[in-house]
């Protein structure tokens, strides 16, 4: 069974396809304030429950469920060929984001969000020493999770190599990289590899990047947060594309 805590996540997975099987509420909380809940649950005829607030509390994984939780089935994780179906239903071309041993649930859910936002088709993540999608990635990601189909492979590495020969460029975030950001043109096919939050991108990952791509800095701290790298760079991409 899997958690979706907090009130916009569990609206958006009301809206989407998730199985949510019972959906508990603080007993205490104004039920006006979950209005939207109540009209979405039941027009799939989902099981709401009234509850005390310690039940909530004993549930939550991030302890910020808002005094909802929803109880869903098991997130599903995609394969490759429906993060390009996806991408063809969209009449666009494949946007990926790969993420190289990122560990913090947090910064998984944030890069869902910004991803899903801004127009990328999908998300690779490792199945080992690496985040996985449970409820803090789900909350942080604000119901993004529902939509961005995420893949799990077995290597990253491997992955790349196939992502090339499906047509994708790929571009590793990386600070000492060649270009900047705005110098390259993503009018191809990505595949955008982002790195662990403490030592970057892995040697055998950088080596199978096309082209490594850096964010301009200015400041006196020369590196962002992982989420904040990922959010910046899938913005140019996004802008290149739209503008």
């Amino acid at each position: 069974m899997r958690i979706i805590e907090g009130r916009n996540p569990v609206i958006e997975a009301l809206r989407s396809d998730a199985e949510i099987d019972t959906i508990l509420i603080n007993k205490d909380v104004a039920q006006g304030s979950l209005n939207k809940i109540f009209e979405l649950a039941k027009k799939k005829n989902i099981l709401i429950k009234n509850v005390d607030r310690a039940l909530l509390d004993r549930l939550s994984e991030n302890k910020r469920h808002q005094g909802v939780i929803a109880e869903a089935m098991e997130y599903q994780y995609k394969d490759i060929d429906h993060i390009f179906d996806y991408a063809k239903e969209k009449n666009e071309k494949p946007f990926i984001v790969i993420l190289d041993e990122i560990t913090d649930v947090h910064n998984l859910g944030s890069i869902i969000r910004s991803a899903e936002c801004l127009g990328a088709h999908g998300l690779i993540i490792p199945k080992r020493r690496a985040a996985q999608i449970n409820g803090v990635a789900a909350k942080s990601s604000a119901g993004a999770i529902e939509y961005l189909p995420v893949c799990r492979v077995t290597n990253i590495s491997d992955t790349l190599e196939t992502l090339k020969e499906k047509g994708l460029w790929i571009y590793g975030a990386d600070m000492e990289g060649e270009k900047y950001i705005y110098e390259e043109k993503f009018d191809v096919p990505v595949g955008l590899v982002i790195g662990s939050e403490g030592s970057g991108l892995g040697r055998l990952v950088k080596e199978k990047c096309d082209i490594l791509i850096k964010i301009p800095m200015k400041g006196n701290i020369n590196s962002l947060n992982a989420s904040n790298a990922a959010s910046i760079i899938i913005y140019e991409i996004m802008k290149q594309r739209t503008c």
